[in-house]
C-alpha cells in the first residue's frame, strides 16, 4: 500500500508563492483563504543566523489528531497513500479539527465546513503531482510514495539531511523539509 509524502527542499525554496497560487487555482481555494502559504524563519544564534524559507500545509500525518477529534468522521485517513482529507457532506463545522492540528493547516470554508491540503488527491489517481509540486519554477517540491524505495522522495529522505515540524506533537507528519 502507498504512503504519499511530500519534500521540500528549504535551500532551494525563492518564497515565490507560486505554491500558493497553483494550489488557490486548482482547488477553487475562496479568496482570503488558504490551504498552503509561505514561512519565514530565522533560525541560529547570533552571528550564526540561517533563514529557511519553507511552503507549509496540512502534514498529512500517520496519527492526525485532527481525526481523532472529529465527531462525525468528516476528518478521516484516506485509502489513496494515507492522505487526510474532510468529507464535506459530513462536516458540521463544529472546529474540533482546527483546535487539534498543531500545524494551523485547517479553516472553515464560507460554506461552513472544515477544508485544508488534500494532496491534490484528485490529480494524484491520475497519476500526476499535486498543484504546487507541478508547479513551482525552483523545482524545490517533491511528492511521492515513501514506501517505494527507488521513489525520488525516497532517495532524498535517505541521501539529505530533513525535519518535520513540530515533532514532539507525536503527529508523524509526513512532509518533511530538507536542510
Amino acid at each position: 500500500m502507498a504512503r504519499y509524502a511530500m519534500v521540500i527542499d528549504t535551500t532551494k525554496c525563492v518564497g515565490c508563492m507560486d505554491c500558493v497560487v497553483a494550489c488557490k487555482t486548482e482547488n477553487n481555494v475562496p479568496e482570503g483563504f488558504n490551504r498552503d502559504w509561505i514561512t519565514y524563519e530565522t533560525i541560529g544564534k547570533f552571528p550564526n543566523l540561517h533563514m529557511e524559507i519553507r511552503s507549509e500545509r496540512c502534514n498529512h500525518c500517520d496519527n492526525p489528531p485532527c481525526v481523532y477529534t472529529c465527531p462525525t468522521g468528516a476528518s478521516h485517513i484516506s485509502d489513496i497513500g494515507g492522505i487526510v482529507l474532510v468529507d464535506y457532506d459530513k462536516c458540521i463545522g463544529c472546529k474540533a479539527c482546527i483546535a487539534a492540528c498543531p500545524y494551523d493547516a485547517r479553516f472553515i470554508h464560507p460554506d461552513g465546513y472544515a477544508t485544508k491540503c488534500t494532496f491534490c488527491e484528485h490529480r494524484v489517481v491520475q497519476g500526476l503531482d499535486p498543484a504546487c509540486v507541478a508547479t513551482c519554477p525552483t523545482h524545490c517540491m517533491y511528492f511521492g510514495d515513501l514506501e517505494d524505495p527507488n521513489s525520488e522522495v525516497s532517495k532524498l529522505l535517505q541521501s539529505r539531511k530533513y525535519r518535520v515540524l513540530n515533532p514532539e506533537s507525536g503527529t508523524k507528519p509526513q512532509v518533511y523539509y530538507l536542510i
